[in-house]
Formats: structure tokens, sequence, C-alpha cells
């Protein structure tokens, strides 16, 4: 399997202590876009709504809190704040699905705002 070794990147950068919440926002954003896809491909596009817009603002707050974390700018924590908030809604949706994408996709988007909080905090 691929792997992106953020720590070649970070190292050495202002950004290197945000490595796990990077991560996190990264795993959160393909599982959001992967979930969005299985939804709208479920043949259930009509109750599947609320969890297509929710994966798609999801992706949209992590590729904005993968950005400012890589900078290190000084925004994170409020960034970060939004993004676990986001976060949550999205995992709470996708929990009321049975679909493994949801399933995986509510996983990862509890793992992100974990991470943004810690960052936020």
């Amino acid at each position: 399997m691929a792997s992106i070794e953020l720590g070649t990147y970070l190292k050495g950068t202002r950004a290197e202590r945000y490595h796990a919440c990077i991560e996190a926002c990264v795993e959160c954003l393909i599982s959001c876009e992967v979930c969005a896809e299985g939804c709208l491909s479920s043949g259930q596009v009509e109750s599947m709504l609320e969890c297509v817009r929710l994966c798609r603002d999801t992706t949209e707050v992590c590729v904005s809190a993968v950005i400012v974390l890589a900078r290190g700018s000084d925004q994170v924590k409020e960034i970060c704040r939004a993004c676990a908030e986001v976060c949550e809604r999205c995992a709470a949706e996708c929990e009321r699905h049975d679909m493994e994408t949801c399933r995986r996709c509510a996983e990862a988007c509890r793992r992100c705002a974990q991470e943004c909080r810690r960052i936020a905090a």
C-alpha cells in the first residue's frame, strides 16, 4: 500500500507538531468523499442527501484545516475548532445509516474531531 510520509515534509517546520492532526484530516476528507459517492450510488439518494451534504461540507473544512495546519498558521485553533464541530455533525449523520462507507466515515470523522479538538485546546 502506498503512503505519504508527511514527516518528510513537516520535519523542522512550525507545522511538525500538527502531524497527527493533518493525517486525521486527510483521512477524514478522503473518507467523506468516498462516503458521499457511496450514498449517491446507493439507489437511496433521497434518504442520503443530508449525509452527502455533510460529507461534502466536511471535506471542504478538512481541506482548509490541512492547508492552515501545514502552514503552521496562527489561525489553527479557530480552524480546528470549526473542523471538529463539522466532523462531529457528519459522524452523527453517518451513524444513522447502515452502509459500510458511512460507518468508516463516521469513525474517520470522530478521529479527526478528536485531533482537531486537541489542537484547538
